[in-house]
């Protein structure tokens, strides 16, 4: 199974957390993000994303349908998201567009094995996949890691 974490772009400030925009640094960072991922992944995939209004813009700049889930919005928990995804035993690829710290810590879990907080930047992609050894043990691997600075702009 493989799984790509991405924080959403950069979004203005507001009291009312839900309905943050993009900025257009915000909405430049989706779009780039949302066009190295295309070249990556295909219909295939099971989108969900938190339902704030910033995570769907980041989300709607792929062009691909997903759903909604309340379950992974910015007070959720790394357990509540890994169920939602079916981690790591759910028949098809996964990509969940959400929001830190928990997406950060998600990361922590994935990388360590072990509880702890990671840095994830906003409109940052990390790709992570199941694998098993030769012994049949099973495990992580870090694919790729990304940050939305680091893709060619058009």
């Amino acid at each position: 199974m493989e799984l790509i974490l991405w924080r959403h772009a950069d979004a203005e400030p507001g009291k009312d957390d839900a309905k943050r925009e993009l900025t257009e640094k915000g909405r430049k960072q989706a779009a780039r993000v949302a066009k190295w991922l295309k070249q990556r992944i295909d219909a295939e995939w099971l989108i969900l994303a938190s339902p704030t209004v910033r995570t769907r813009q980041t989300a709607d700049a792929l062009g691909m349908k997903y759903e909604q889930k309340i379950t992974l919005g910015p007070d959720s928990t790394a357990p509540a998201i890994l169920r939602e995804a079916h981690w790591p035993d759910r028949d098809r690829n996964v990509l969940i567009i959400g929001h830190q710290p928990v997406l950060g810590q998600i990361a922590a879990r994935l990388v360590t094995g072990q509880s702890g907080d990671l840095a994830f930047r906003k409109g940052s992609v990390w790709w992570f996949s199941t694998r098993q050894d030769e012994e049949g043990e099973a495990g992580v691997t870090l694919r790729a890691m990304i940050g939305a600075d680091l893709v060619e702009a058009d």
